[in-house]
């Protein structure tokens, strides 16, 4: 099929693995914010120094650009929480990224353009505009409109648009059976470990609606 009928495909194919994931944070009732904007900017450093990583070795220019601009807007969103903490009495400074979980892992190993556009620009993102609607509205019940006032008009649009930008670009590339089969696996694997970590830290931190990835 060409390009813009498979992404349409992968879509719904996603849109079914993902409700799992968002749906295990919805109306979530337990969590400390200040923790889970921990969560979150753990989550923006990782896909920014991701983004950044995979810039040197991928050929396609305009690919390369899109991780650019993932890098920077993911930096930015770290910049955001961090400033958001330190109004709710955090020292930032005291803050350590912690050890590469499985999923950043898995995904360091990706070493061709179509899996890293799968991975990072659709199902990554999809994931975070997901699960940060569940965090919006954990905060909106704590009445912390500051939070969630953060992420409407800044973080999730850059979601949004990172999606589909990873959308055109896969329409554009993966275009032969085979690229589009890598794609669909690419994306159900990182879901895949991304619901399994996901798991791990709700049972740790006791809480289900961790911001980001």
């Amino acid at each position: 099929m060409d390009g813009t009928a498979f992404v349409i495909e992968l879509e719904a194919a996603k849109a079914a693995r993902l409700a799992p994931i968002v749906d295990a944070g919805r109306a979530s009732t337990t969590g400390d914010a200040r923790q889970l904007l921990q969560v979150a900017l753990a989550n923006e450093i990782s896909v920014s120094e991701l983004a950044a990583a995979w810039m040197p070795s991928t050929p396609e220019l305009d690919v390369k650009l899109a991780f650019a601009r993932q890098a920077g807007d993911e930096a930015g969103h770290f910049q955001l929480v961090a400033d958001r903490l330190t109004a709710l009495g955090f020292d930032v400074a005291s803050f350590a990224i912690p050890p590469e979980n499985p999923l950043f892992a898995h995904l360091r190993g990706l070493a061709s353009t179509v899996e890293r556009i799968a991975a990072g620009l659709v199902a990554l993102e999809s994931i975070a505009y997901g699960v940060n609607e569940n965090f919006m509205a954990f905060c909106e019940s704590r009445g912390d409109l500051e939070t969630v006032r953060i992420y409407r008009e800044y973080i999730q649009p850059d979601e949004r648009a990172h999606q589909q930008l990873g959308q055109r670009l896969l329409a554009k590339y993966a275009t032969t059976p085979e690229l589009q089969r890598l794609a669909t696996d690419t994306v159900m694997t990182v879901l895949e470990i991304a619901a399994t970590s996901r798991a791990r830290a709700a049972e740790r931190l006791g809480a289900t609606c961790l911001p980001g990835c």
